[in-house]
């Protein structure tokens, strides 16, 4: 193996251990909140994002840590990091840590004590209140969906806003929502895997006509929250507010045939479809004030 090969793979194997993905998306939930208060994009809000992520970096880190043995026990994550020998628990500690001090720095620094607050809120919620609570009911999702509401209200805050303000609440919201229908159908398609770990499966307590019918609920509420969003005072384009009401709508529809469908096609389907609603929608709450 050349050393670039090499370098890649570690980049790759950091990729996998930060969850990328999940982090990422973390910080583009950030930027949000702090564009809706400061119709700005800055360096402030650059160092924001920064903090949030690599903080993020670090919570995803401990996660892989702490799920590493049911991690090996399930298909769809026993190729992770840890379980799959890539990496050791004991390099991915020194990781976390330094993550940990690097976000937590940054944060204070250039956003504030209370966004500090508010992102370690997150890590705490994430890696000791769901992650412990997923072993203990299905329904952990609920209350662990607070963890997706925190990062937009960091950007708030970090740009001036108040938690007590309305449009904080109804942003979190919106955040909170989403999520859980979104965690459903992933509970729904790896139902068995779970169970092979120990987790409970949220088939054991409803059927699958119930759970899409719940999901089909929670994607109407998503929807009416990110309606609310279009028409408050934080979107001032009339070309913001047609199309997230008519993502909104078309969501609905999609959603609507869950209904009448099953099957893990159909899930994927409408998996992808509330993740690009979403993208969609986050991306035209950060453009709205240029439109």
């Amino acid at each position: 193996m050349t050393r670039i090969e090499s370098v890649k793979n570690k980049i790759k194997l950091l990729t996998k251990l930060n969850k990328i993905y999940i982090t990422f998306a973390v910080g583009i939930t950030t930027a949000a909140g702090y564009v809706l208060k400061s119709q700005d994009f800055d360096t402030n809000m650059l160092w924001t994002v920064l903090g949030i992520f690599i903080l993020a970096c670090s919570s995803s880190v401990v996660n892989h840590i702490q799920e590493s043995n049911t991690d090996a026990l399930m298909k769809r994550t026993k190729k992770r990091p840890i379980p799959s020998g890539q990496i050791s628990r004991s390099t991915a500690w020194w990781i976390a840590a330094i993550e940990f001090i690097a976000g937590s720095l940054i944060l204070f620094v250039f956003s504030g004590w209370l966004a500090l607050v508010l992102g370690l809120t997150a890590y705490v919620w994430y890696n000791l209140i769901y992650t412990n609570l997923k072993k203990v009911t299905a329904l952990a999702v609920i209350p662990g969906s607070v963890i997706g509401a925190i990062p937009p209200l960091v950007g708030w805050v970090a740009a001036g806003g108040s938690l007590l303000e309305t449009n904080a609440v109804i942003i979190a919201l919106f955040f909170f929502i989403w999520q859980i229908p979104h965690f459903w159908m992933l509970a729904l398609q790896f139902a068995q895997d779970y169970r092979k770990a120990g987790f409970p499966a949220l088939t054991d307590l409803f059927s699958t006509e119930q759970i899409n019918r719940q999901i089909f609920v929670l994607i109407i509420l998503t929807a009416f929250t990110a309606s609310i969003l279009a028409f408050s005072e934080l979107i001032t384009s009339q070309i913001s507010e047609v199309m997230i009401l008519a993502l909104s709508i078309g969501l609905i529809i999609q959603f609507s045939r869950l209904l009448r469908q099953e099957g893990k096609l159909i899930l994927k389907i409408h998996f992808r479809a509330i993740n690009y609603y979403v993208l969609m929608v986050v991306i035209l709450l950060c453009i709205d004030h240029m439109i």
